[in-house]
């Protein structure tokens, strides 16, 4: 049994609409208890926020959906569906990876058709490797699943158990890059299914073999894209709240917590106070830290990281090689991920995620327009330029991007912007996310699990946290998780552990019925761009 907090919990205030804390209030309402949620932006999202840029609707976060079970979890503690508030769409390609040899390869989640993809690509013997992978990705996930990422840790004694005995068997411990080795000959493949290391902050080399459990999500369990961009899951869940009771306030700013010994009493905002039996804090660490007036001691700092630069550009054309998700990769791959966690340069060759959710939803940007988010990784700012030198370095960097993705084919990308907004590590940096990364700590082995910032922190009993900081990390399957093992923490509520995702990319078809409410809300208070500022 995990520890519970102490005392009355009847009313409780969830602190931040993001993902985490949304699915905390369904949790925490679908147990009973009264629930406030305040977030400073004028609507549900946190970093899944929304942007409109002269009809140009940009989702300001996250662009990949998997596992989305996860969040029909979530609705489901109120007795509601994910699959009835949005029309989830399968992604097939799930990826389309491009290499610098000209050399392309569709990654499809359907076993036999990647098997097939794959012996078309590099032959029969990376096809029967591949079909070997996936086995093993798919008993990687079942071995972590219940034990390690949906579970809360009072200790690390809380490892002793039957999974990880499974998960050293399977080879969990040593390093992602040879263990994928051992599948896949072609250098370009074991790309393809390492690559998501980086979404953990650490490069596929020194990162834990356990960590191709992302790939497993990304390539297994299938890709989805909601009708309306990824903002629509937010709004859907902040929906479902106030069906089921929760009282929401938007546009207010907590400034400090109450206490009364080590127990919060009221959160106090820019536009009042409100009185609390507990409290879920989803904001970065080390706002919540600031909130709490405690930060954790830990034998050696937190280690973030990279971050990201993200240029959003609506065009008046479109390239017919981008499928709705691409990754370019560079002819560089071991140096590239040593200037992003070492030197903390740029990437001199570097491989760019680009997003083209109008390939799925044309009606995100005016008729006959096309909308591309296109994501270059970048070191933090603890490891690399400052958030001050994003000034200066910003629209250099802009043109250096854009002249590569001329260079790979993209040609005329510049002349076919109308609009644009473009993000750095100084605008992460200006939402509060620890050294300018929206990716939080980076995912070391001393930084997962049970070592990772836990939800509870010592010297206050009634408050949690949740969100990518803390149990079980980055990405929006497990801060889905992070909001329900908050829950938990309050409740005491043990519901049953997520079940293994399907193998199959075929998704549960969207049932008829009411859809979230069309999103006429302003962009958020925190976004570097309005159209007035967009470059």
């Amino acid at each position: 049994m995990n520890r519970v907090l102490p005392g009355r919990n009847d009313h409780v205030v969830v602190v931040g609409a993001g993902l985490s804390g949304l699915s905390a209030a369904l949790h925490l309402l679908g147990a009973g208890r009264r629930v406030t949620l305040v977030e400073r932006d004028p609507l549900p999202g946190g970093r899944a926020g929304r942007l409109d840029l002269a009809g140009y609707r940009l989702d300001t976060g996250p662009t990949v959906l998997t596992m989305p079970e996860l969040a029909d979890e979530a609705f489901a503690a109120v007795g509601q569906s994910l699959y009835d508030r949005v029309d989830l769409i399968p992604l097939h390609p799930a990826y389309r990876a491009l290499f610098a040899d000209g050399s392309s390869l569709d990654v499809h989640t359907e076993g036999e058709a990647m098997a097939a993809e794959v012996e078309r690509f590099a032959g029969s013997a990376e096809a029967a490797g591949y079909r070997r992978l996936r086995v093993w990705l798919e008993r990687l996930y079942r071995a972590q699943i219940r034990r390690f990422i949906d579970a809360n840790f009072d200790s690390p004694l809380a490892l002793l158990n039957g999974d990880l005995a499974r998960l050293a068997a399977l080879g969990g411990f040593g390093r992602l890059d040879a263990r994928i080795g051992r599948f896949l000959r072609d250098e370009r493949l074991r790309r393809v299914f390492s690559f998501q290391a980086l979404y953990a902050g650490v490069p596929p080399a020194r990162a834990l073999a356990a960590y191709a459990v992302i790939a497993y999500m990304d390539t297994v369990a299938g890709v989805y894209f909601p009708r309306g961009g990824m903002h629509a899951l937010p709004r859907a869940m902040a929906d479902a709240a106030a069906d089921a009771g929760a009282e929401l306030r938007f546009g207010q700013r907590v400034t400090r917590l109450e206490r009364s010994g080590e127990r919060v009493t009221a959160v106090v905002t820019d536009q009042g106070r409100i009185p609390c039996d507990a409290v879920v804090l989803t904001p970065d660490l080390p706002v919540a830290y600031g909130l709490l007036g405690h930060r954790p001691r830990r034998p050696l700092p937190l280690r973030h990281s990279p971050s990201a630069v993200v240029l959003h550009i609506g065009t008046d054309r479109t390239w017919p090689r981008l499928a709705h998700h691409t990754i370019s990769f560079g002819r560089a791959w071991r140096s590239t991920f040593d200037e992003l966690t070492r030197r903390g340069t740029l990437m001199s060759d570097p491989s760019l995620l680009i997003t083209r959710p109008t390939a799925t939803d044309p009606g995100l940007a005016p008729a006959g327009r096309h909308l591309h988010y296109i994501l270059a990784p970048c070191p933090n700012t603890d490891l690399g330029p400052g958030a001050q030198a994003w000034t200066d370095l910003a629209p250099r960097y802009r043109a250096d991007l854009l002249r590569e993705l001329e260079r790979r084919g993209l040609d005329g990308i510049e002349a076919a912007i109308e609009e644009e907004c473009l993000v750095t590590p100084a605008d992460w940096h200006a939402q509060g996310h620890a050294a300018g990364t929206p990716f939080s700590a980076a995912h070391t082995f001393a930084q997962t699990g049970p070592f990772r910032p836990r939800n509870l922190v010592r010297g206050t009993e009634n408050a949690v946290l949740a969100g990518c900081g803390t149990t079980p990390g980055v990405g929006v399957p497990t801060v889905l998780l992070s909001g329900k093992l908050a829950a938990a923490r309050i409740t005491g509520v043990a519901r049953p552990a997520s079940a293994p995702a399907r193998t199959s990319s075929r998704p549960s078809p969207a049932r008829p019925g009411p859809k979230s409410s069309p999103d006429t809300s302003p962009p958020p208070a925190s976004s570097p761009c309005t159209k007035e500022t967009a470059v």
